[in-house]
């Protein structure tokens, strides 16, 4: 059975500040979505309430993951229950390697859904978790050394999104966001980080592809897109809709807007 991630009527503010004002947005697993929308219109935001972050109000709506209302989980719950988010601007973490974080992730995963599942713990083996470790280094093209290396500290900007790409092969997501992952890539980077990202994809994988360029939805190509503008979804069609903001740019959508304002006021 597809499992979907299903966001209603969803508001949130950032210290009073209303910025996301009623979105409606249904991604399932097997399906590949792009949100496209100018800086500022609130793409990150979206992103940042689905995972839980603690800044973000939501002040209306639900956001439910399999028929649950992930907005009363705590975000390490809605990470067990299959939910991931790669972020756009991957912080550094002093002192813990990249292998070390991705093991203790791992096992909190497994935790969760060990007690959930009424079934005992049973952590992953170190043998078994460096075999994975290295399989998806080499499907991302990852020198080794890296996982003996501490958290983003040092890493390029190519190489702290292939080490998010990584979390999201380490922990298996039902459903991932990539919240502007193509941004301070250059071609081969967002070559290499899409070429994971499509390897990873597949029918018990969906994907939330967040950008403000074309150019990551040429390596991964959406079956739907949707522009947000000023906190809504204001256009949704299909991997056309890109090219026409690709040529046309996002005034071009808010033109159509004001067109169908007086439309509907006329009507």
């Amino acid at each position: 059975m597809p499992k979907t991630l299903e966001i209603r009527k969803l508001h949130v503010e950032i210290e009073g500040r209303e910025i996301i004002k009623g979105v409606d947005l249904t991604v399932s697993t097997g399906e590949i979505h792009a949100i496209m929308g100018p800086n500022g219109s609130g793409k990150s935001t979206l992103s940042y309430s689905i995972l839980g972050h603690p800044d973000y109000a939501v002040t209306q709506g639900e956001v439910l993951f399999d028929g649950e209302n992930v907005l009363d989980m705590k975000p390490d719950e809605r990470a067990a229950k299959g939910l991931f988010l790669a972020f756009q601007y991957p912080v550094e973490v002093p002192g813990v390697t990249l292998a070390s974080f991705l093991r203790t992730a791992v096992n909190s995963i497994r935790k969760k859904q060990a007690r959930w599942g009424g079934q005992p713990l049973k952590e992953i083996s170190a043998i078994e978790f460096y075999k994975r470790l290295e399989e998806k280094m080499n499907l991302l093209q990852m020198d080794p050394s890296f996982a003996q290396r501490y958290l983003n500290e040092g890493f390029s900007g190519g190489e702290k999104k292939r080490a998010e790409i990584l979390q999201m092969a380490m922990l298996g997501p039902s459903i991932a966001i990539l919240d502007e992952t193509d941004s301070g890539l250059d071609i081969d980077a967002l070559r290499i980080v899409s070429d994971g990202v499509n390897a990873l994809y597949g029918p018990d994988v969906g994907l939330l592809v967040i950008t403000h360029y074309q150019r990551i939805l040429r390596y991964v190509q959406p079956q739907f897109v949707h522009v947000l503008v000023d906190g809504r979804i204001a256009l949704s069609g299909g991997p056309e809709l890109a090219e026409q903001l690709e040529e046309h740019g996002y005034d071009w959508v808010k033109d159509q807007l004001g067109e169908s304002a007086v439309t509907r006021q006329n009507g």
